[in-house]
């Protein structure tokens, strides 16, 4: 009888641990705040932008001939209307606590027409990234992440899918193309949903954010980072402009 006695309280002593643990991790896994306030973004770009360089895609013949009426342009620097700055990641750097869903929705990164669309992107850690080739020549895919594990695939079918996941959340990491040398994109991953890339009229909206103050980031493969802070308050909307000079 004592002995069972001590087994049962060894297992009793070792369940309310297990309990503790998990409850303990629960805890740290608590769902990140949500809210009805959002930061209105602008990207603007002044002076004069750089005039996009010719790309020569006469290495490959699918490509020389898919751009011979229209050629294709560097991406690096892409201006709208008004100074607008397309293709600026924005994104909450600071002020945000807590686990978020991650989709599973995948995001897609295309090949087509000899360049990768889009040309930015911004995802979730943990979401797939769906790689397709829309293209019948070969491409190949290789992202260079210092932080997740990085690969690299050729896709020499055109509707050929690859489907990756980069586990962890990273800065902006380049991803290049070891066939077209001036095929070239962008990818940062986040353990939040506030994030944006700006569009033809340089605008991003930072949606459903709650209460608080946080660091804005904006960053543009050419011109680098800024970074703004801004405090809600509950249901507050505040616009704010990020202005790069053409240099």
């Amino acid at each position: 009888m004592k002995r069972l006695s001590v087994v049962t309280v060894v297992a009793t002593v070792t369940l309310l641990f297990a309990y503790i643990s998990t409850s303990k991790g629960m805890a740290s896994a608590a769902q990140g705040p949500t809210g009805g306030s959002r930061v209105v973004v602008k990207v603007l770009l002044s002076g004069s932008a750089p005039t996009p360089a010719k790309v020569q895609t006469a290495a490959d013949p699918y490509c020389a001939k898919v751009h011979q009426a229209e050629p294709s342009l560097s991406q690096t620097v892409q201006v709208g209307s008004d100074g607008a700055l397309i293709d600026s990641l924005v994104f909450v750097k600071d002020g945000v606590t807590g686990t978020y869903a991650v989709p599973q929705t995948p995001v897609t990164l295309d090949q087509k027409g000899c360049v990768y669309i889009p040309h930015v992107i911004g995802m979730r850690a943990g979401q797939p990234l769906q790689i397709l080739n829309s293209d019948p020549t070969l491409h190949n895919i290789h992202p260079l992440p210092l932080i997740n594990a990085g690969f690299n695939i050729g896709m020499p079918v055109q509707g050929m899918k690859q489907t990756r996941v980069f586990q962890k959340a990273e800065p902006v990491f380049h991803v290049k193309c070891d066939v077209h040398s001036w095929m070239s994109a962008y990818i940062a991953t986040f353990t939040h949903p506030f994030f944006g890339v700006s569009n033809s009229q340089g605008s991003v909206e930072l949606n459903s954010l709650p209460a608080g103050t946080f660091q804005i980031q904006a960053w543009h493969e050419k011109y680098g980072l800024q970074t703004q802070s801004v405090s809600l308050a509950a249901g507050e909307t505040k616009q704010i402009t990020f202005s790069y000079r053409a240099s």
